[in-house]
């Protein structure tokens, strides 16, 4: 039995029935939502180990429920779909979900990508959150209670914005962040299109962190999208 709490998010009846019986099978406990909606009041009042995500649904889709997700939560998201087009499955990816399946699909192979997202997510949480206050990634260590910030124990002095720019992309690793999500989180202001300041402040934040500002081991960019820390 591998044991947890998921989130089966679907509004096709015989796919939620035949994927409980084989998630039920596997010891986890299964919550159930037909739109996105339903899906963000669950999260509210329930401990979700990982989402399974349709996306056509009705009321609130897949792709929009993802994004608001992503705003708070950090577990891992698979997202089922009829479309295969490649542009589909990177639309999904891109916004934040972890892994993408199209339908038709066997539960066999729900179940090995779940149990596999589940095994990746509790071993790197168990190897880079310390405490609640604490990210580690490598060498580099953030601290959100106190603020700093070290590189292979020597202290980086990041400016209070260059620290909230690298808290959000620490606390949605593996997720690319685009400019704007950036700005709007940290500036909590509407972005404009020529606004170069998160690229200023990401610069300069690497000069700190980087060995190799030119070639940065944490913050990447992923062109035509954002940034993102692996």
């Amino acid at each position: 039995m591998f044991g947890g709490t998921i989130l089966l998010v679907d509004d096709e009846k015989e796919i939620v029935d035949l994927l409980e019986i084989y998630l039920k099978n596997e010891g986890f406990t299964l919550l159930k939502a037909s739109n996105g909606v339903e899906a963000l009041e669950l999260l509210k009042t329930n401990h979700v180990d990982l989402i399974i995500l349709d996306v056509m649904m009705p009321h609130m889709d897949g792709i929009e429920a993802c994004m608001k997700i992503r705003e708070e939560k950090h577990m891992p998201i698979i997202m089922l779909s009829a479309k295969s087009q490649e542009m589909d499955k990177i639309t999904g990816l891109s916004i934040g979900a972890d892994d993408y399946v199209a339908k038709p699909f066997s539960p066999l192979e729900i179940m090995a990508r779940v149990k596999s997202q589940l095994r990746r997510y509790r071993q790197l949480n168990a190897s880079t959150i310390k405490n609640e206050n604490e990210i580690v990634i490598d060498d580099l260590v953030i601290n959100m209670a106190t603020h700093k910030v070290s590189i292979d124990q020597v202290d980086a002095r990041l400016t209070p914005r260059e620290f909230a720019i690298l808290q959000v992309l620490a606390r949605n690793r593996g997720i690319v962040l685009s400019m704007e999500k950036i700005y709007e989180t940290v500036w909590n202001e509407p972005f404009w299109e020529s606004n170069n300041t998160v690229m200023v402040h990401i610069r300069k934040i690497r000069e700190k962190i980087e060995k190799e500002p030119s070639s940065p081991q944490y913050i990447k960019t992923v062109w035509g999208i954002g940034y993102t820390i692996e």
